[in-house]
């Protein structure tokens, strides 16, 4: 890891985008963005960027001294129109999970680093796509009980169905049958994508 690499902010309080940073062993603080996400009712390029880069850009205002800042956001899109954000309820949640079931969708997620002073950036955009098996209404709410998933794009968190390690062959019980590309992206961060990102800055 190069030095400029050493002095990384998190513009994201997400366990899991911690979690898989710290995992591969890299060292950073956590500042907490207070941009405003916003709600998009169908997916583009631009409207992902800027959520992420607005997140990560609220911070490098906040942060002194030479520092690179990370702002990730993800998006659910299914048939390639319909944006499934972030349930605002229990029924809401249901609702994603009946249109999820026995259906291909992708999940994008961007990564954007603003360099601290001069506020350079970049951002990138990793795709995965995850196919769910048939699911029934009683698994369906049985999860949304026990999950709690309103923090999570979709209504789901995939480590709640299968390890990366478990990738090439689901459990029966999972909701996933079938998953095409970067696992960790699913999770919410690509780690392949953010380190391409910092040899390319």
């Amino acid at each position: 890891m190069n030095n400029f690499a050493k002095k990384l902010v998190l513009a994201s309080n997400s366990p899991r985008r911690k979690e898989i940073l710290n995992d591969f062993g890299y060292c950073f603080d956590t500042v907490k963005s207070y941009y405003k996400e916003e709600k998009f009712e169908k997916f583009s390029y631009e409207n992902i960027k800027k959520n992420s880069l607005g997140k990560a850009l609220d911070v490098a205002q906040r942060v002194q001294g030479d520092a690179t800042i990370i702002g990730a956001d993800t998006m659910v899109i299914l048939d390639s129109v319909c944006l499934l954000n972030k349930p605002r309820n229990f029924n809401e949640a249901v609702f994603m999970l009946k249109k999820l079931s026995d259906k291909t969708h992708e999940v994008i997620t961007a990564i954007s680093l603003v360099k601290v002073p001069d506020f350079k950036n970049i951002t990138s955009y990793t795709t995965t796509k995850v196919t769910f098996r048939k699911l029934n209404q009683d698994e369906i709410i049985n999860y949304v009980i026990d999950k709690n998933p309103l923090d999570k794009a979709g209504s789901y968190g995939i480590q709640d169905f299968l390890s990366i390690n478990d990738v090439d062959n689901p459990p029966k019980s999972s909701f996933i049958k079938k998953i095409d590309g970067d696992y960790l992206n699913v999770v919410g961060f690509s780690i392949s994508t953010f380190e391409k990102m910092l040899k390319d800055f």
